[in-house]
C-alpha cells in the first residue's frame, strides 16, 4: 500500500523559507514522477513542482520558478520542496503526489488527475 506522508509545514513571515518533506513507502518509485501541489481556501488544487524519481528531471509552475526547488533522496525515499522568498500568496495546504505512470509520459504532468496517490497535506501559512 502506497503511503505519502508530508511534513515541514508551518507559519513563516514573508521572505522566509520552509522545507517540506514527503516520505514515500509501499512500492518501488523508480518509474514515478513525484509532485507537489497546493490548494488555498476557495481555490482549485494547483501544480507547484514535480521531479522524475530516476533521472531527477524537474518541472515548476511559473509562480514558483526561481524561489522553490524540488529534490529527492533515493536512499531515504523522500522528496523535498525547498521554498524560499515566500509570499503571502503561497499560503495553502501543500500535497505530495505520485504519478506511477510518469516515466512513460512525454512530459511531466501538471494536472492533479495525472497523479495516483496523495498525501494528507501540510499547511503552509505566510504572514505579511
Amino acid at each position: 500500500q502506497v503511503q505519502l506522508v508530508e511534513s515541514g509545514g508551518g507559519l513563516v513571515q514573508a521572505g522566509g523559507s520552509l522545507r517540506l518533506s514527503c516520505a514515500a513507502s509501499g512500492r518501488t518509485f523508480s518509474n514515478c514522477v513525484m509532485g507537489w501541489f497546493r490548494q488555498a481556501p476557495g481555490k482549485e488544487r494547483e501544480f507547484v513542482a514535480a521531479i522524475t524519481w530516476s533521472a531527477g528531471d524537474t518541472r515548476y509552475a511559473d509562480s514558483v520558478k526561481g524561489r522553490f526547488t524540488i529534490s529527492r533522496d533515493n536512499a531515504k525515499n523522500t522528496v523535498y520542496l525547498q521554498m524560499n522568498s515566500l509570499k503571502p500568496e503561497d499560503t495553502a495546504v501543500y500535497y505530495c503526489a505520485a504519478d506511477t505512470y510518469g516515466v512513460f509520459r512525454q512530459r511531466i504532468g501538471v494536472m492533479p488527475s495525472s497523479y495516483d496517490y496523495w498525501g494528507q497535506g501540510t499547511q503552509v501559512t505566510v504572514s505579511s
